[in-house]
């Protein structure tokens, strides 16, 4: 599949910088950065630093796709592996598969290096930034409890930023985007300001929502971890 035939919500600009660092754990300014790149100066002269994802457009608003591959760099770095080294991992990913996204079911880390799965080559899996090296290793799958995948392209398809067994989900296909109590619709940031509003009584927003209580715990609990 490529990008143009991508479904178009998955790649619609959908999260402002502000909103997309705060699901992800970034800054807006780091956002806007790894977006669409950005300049400085050195010297007397001012150099560009290019964004460090692939994108058909560079405005500060983030695509569904553009925010899960934020939280796999995000992710890759806080396991140690450089941003420089991320950069050309994706580069290195592009030219054997042409993909520009992170947000596909065949990328993982073990938190030291980066592979890349090749399902053509079976259960092989190349360690990319190795000069091409074949390895059979049991890499951690880092977002396999988080993403689902859509099939057969393996993008990312939905999030559930507390793991699946937890019912809240960021689709792309429901409430445009916004983190949501599945199977409801209704968005976290809705369910949270009412228990807020109503001193923190369950009871009243549960009622108020249909809402069972383990989805009101769950949905107050991502908007509490978000936010700190």
């Amino acid at each position: 599949m490529t990008q143009s035939s991508f479904p178009v919500q998955l790649d619609r600009p959908s999260y402002p910088a502000a909103e997309a660092g705060r699901l992800v754990g970034l800054t807006p300014t780091r956002v806007r950065r790894w977006l669409g790149g950005y300049g400085y100066s050195y010297g007397d002269a001012v150099r560009h630093q290019p964004p460090v994802l692939r994108r058909g457009e560079t405005g500060s608003y983030a695509s569904f796709l553009d925010l899960v591959d934020l939280l796999f760099v995000k992710r890759f770095l806080d396991h140690g592996i450089s941003l420089q080294k991320v950069r050309r991992a994706l580069d290195e990913a592009h030219e054997i598969l042409g993909t520009n996204h992170f947000a596909r079911q065949s990328f993982f880390t073990d938190g030291a290096n980066i592979y890349l799965e090749v399902r053509e080559k079976g259960d092989a899996i190349l360690e990319l930034l190795s000069d091409g090296q074949w390895v059979i290793a049991p890499v951690i799958r880092q977002l396999a409890t988080e993403i689902d995948f859509a099939s057969p392209e393996g993008l990312a398809r939905r999030w559930f930023p507390l793991g699946r067994d937890r019912p809240v989900v960021l689709d792309p296909f429901v409430s445009f985007g916004a983190p949501t109590v599945v199977g409801h619709g209704v968005k976290t940031a809705n369910v949270h300001d009412l228990f807020v509003a109503e001193n923190e009584k369950l009871a009243a927003v549960r009622a108020w929502w249909d809402l069972a209580e383990s989805e009101v715990e769950a949905a107050v609990e991502f908007e509490r971890r978000v936010a700190a």
